[in-house]
């Protein structure tokens, strides 16, 4: 593990960041490893415990690195995590302010919603199942606070996993009601798509994604509540967004969710 002072160095770069708008450099200069996951979570808690003490409220959690293609890319063999925060969360239809934003790029993925609280790990997949309340289609507008998304695995992990906000639909669909392994998504930018997939595309199914997160929360003493939002993971590319375009992803039975970024 890094330092506690190169640590703090790290987390006050990335919370200057956020802050000023201003992306920094690489994390991976300041922590001194490109690869060990522990320094990049470690970085990441010590932001979530300050956002939690200025009294920002966790809503859930995002899944990131779900594509082997982006795992490969960035040197690692397994997903990560960050937090979610209410205030990053919109409805669907509901325009994004652009200065919230860094370097944002828009991802179609599935939202699950729990019913049920997921903390004794080792988590059965039946298991996931009944404690999933319902999934929704969704958005995630990603951001890096460092700059030209000029990352590895240690970036971004650190940077909360490269969370900016999300979008979810209004239409809550029960799992009885949709496959999750089989939905296609396609997503559009003003009226053009650029993006395709299914679910498979999330580690197999966007509930395998689940079950990824609900035990490495608990190995890490953070486990999944009732009422958490699970961002699953991409189903297909992300594209980079700017000022004034209209992002409309569907999801065949889980319907379709819709944000445009807008200047203030």
């Amino acid at each position: 593990m890094t330092d506690a002072a190169l640590l703090q160095q790290a987390a006050d770069a990335l919370w200057e960041a956020e802050s000023s708008g201003v992306p920094t450099g690489p994390i991976r200069d300041v922590v001194g490893t490109a690869t060990d996951i522990d320094t990049g979570y470690a970085v990441q808690q010590i932001n979530t415990d300050r956002h939690v003490v200025a009294g920002r409220r966790i809503s859930g959690r995002k899944i990131g690195v779900t594509s082997k293609a982006v795992q490969q890319q960035i040197g690692v063999d397994q997903p990560d995590f960050g937090t979610l925060f209410v205030d990053t969360e919109y409805g669907d239809g509901v325009d994004i302010a652009a200065s919230r934003l860094i370097q944002p790029k828009a991802e179609a993925e599935v939202a699950l919603v729990l019913e049920h609280d997921l903390n004794r790990a080792p988590h059965g997949f039946a298991e996931i199942v009944r404690a999933v309340g319902f999934a929704l289609p969704s958005i995630e507008v990603v951001d890096s606070r460092i700059i030209d998304w000029d990352i590895r695995i240690v970036d971004t992990v650190a940077d909360n996993a490269s969370c900016g906000l999300y979008v979810v639909g209004s239409k809550p669909v029960p799992l009885s009601a949709v496959d999750l392994r089989t939905v296609p998504m396609s997503m559009s930018v003003n009226g053009s798509e650029v993006s395709s997939g299914v679910g498979a595309a999330c580690l197999g199914n966007p509930l395998h994604a689940a079950r990824w997160l609900a035990d490495t929360l608990c190995e890490r003493g953070i486990p999944l509540c009732a009422g958490d939002v699970l961002m699953t993971g991409a189903l297909g590319p992300m594209t980079v967004l700017e000022t004034g375009d209209e992002v409309v992803a569907t999801f065949g039975d889980l319907g379709t969710v819709t944000t445009r970024l807008v200047a203030e």
